[in-house]
């Protein structure tokens, strides 16, 4: 990834993306809210001042030279809709969704995060983008395969033409989950048992980020970079909803296709 800043923002690239598209994974800094949420919190329902919200989403778009009123993001409740949108969505929500795909030059997705990970997704052939919100719940729904078979269905993409990238999430470092948890994960991946760690208290470690980057390579992904940054590891760079216990704001990642 590289890091890039605009005034006192800051946010990363895939470089592997940056060909045919505009993207930015913001950090939390250099927005406008106050603690707990300090300070680029881009999610409107964690408690935050509405005109911070408004004037952060303002500075992100700002940041990667776009038109607030062209972003299209959703009502995420950490499941595996996605969404097909258009020119006709732009400025609009989708409720009960959790990823979007797009072949609309200058159509912004844009989704937020606090631990649970980002899935960038890029077809150079046939010039289409996603992007997808993948906690445990989401992962082990399929969010991340479904967003690339969506992708195929509604554009005719082939996953082998993809580029992926795994944006910053919780670590297996920081990633304790309990009996239920790796259960649905096991049933999920039943044969990938690395991605679960014994802990001597019962429970368990999450990687999902392997997670993320085994079910794309599952179903025909074969280019995946994989950010390797754990949020819970880097507060001061970004929103942890685990290590803050809750009380946080929501970075924003946002992907769009070149006009």
């Amino acid at each position: 990834m590289q890091r890039v800043t605009f005034r006192s923002l800051a946010y990363y690239q895939f470089e592997a993306l940056i060909p045919g598209t505009v993207h930015g994974m913001f950090t939390r800094l250099g927005g406008h809210s106050r603690p707990p949420w300090a300070s680029l919190n881009t999610g409107g329902s964690v408690g935050d001042d509405p005109a911070a919200v408004e004037a952060n989403h303002r500075l992100t778009c700002q940041a990667l030279g776009l038109d607030v009123e062209d972003l299209v993001s959703c009502v995420q409740v950490h499941g595996a809709e996605v969404g097909v949108v258009d020119e006709r969505d732009r400025g609009t929500a989708r409720p009960g969704t959790d990823a979007l795909i797009t072949a609309a030059p200058g159509l912004w997705l844009m989704l937020r995060f606090a631990d649970c990970t980002p899935v960038l997704l890029h077809d150079p052939v046939r010039r289409v983008v996603g992007l997808a919100h993948g906690g445990w719940r989401g992962i082990a729904a399929g969010v991340a395969r479904k967003t690339v078979e969506a992708m195929r269905d509604a554009y005719g993409c082939r996953p082998a033409d993809l580029i992926a990238g795994v944006g910053p999430a919780i670590g297996p470092c920081c990633y304790e989950v309990g009996e239920d948890v790796a259960e649905a994960i096991g049933q999920a991946f039943p044969a990938a048992p690395s991605l679960l760690s014994p802990r001597a208290n019962g429970r368990w470690h999450l990687d999902l980020w392997s997670a993320a980057r085994l079910q794309l390579a599952r179903v025909g992904v074969r280019q995946v970079h994989v950010a390797r940054v754990c949020t819970a590891c880097h507060t001061k760079e970004w929103y942890s909803h685990r290590a803050e216990r809750g009380r946080t704001g929501r970075h924003a990642v946002l992907i769009g296709l070149e006009k």
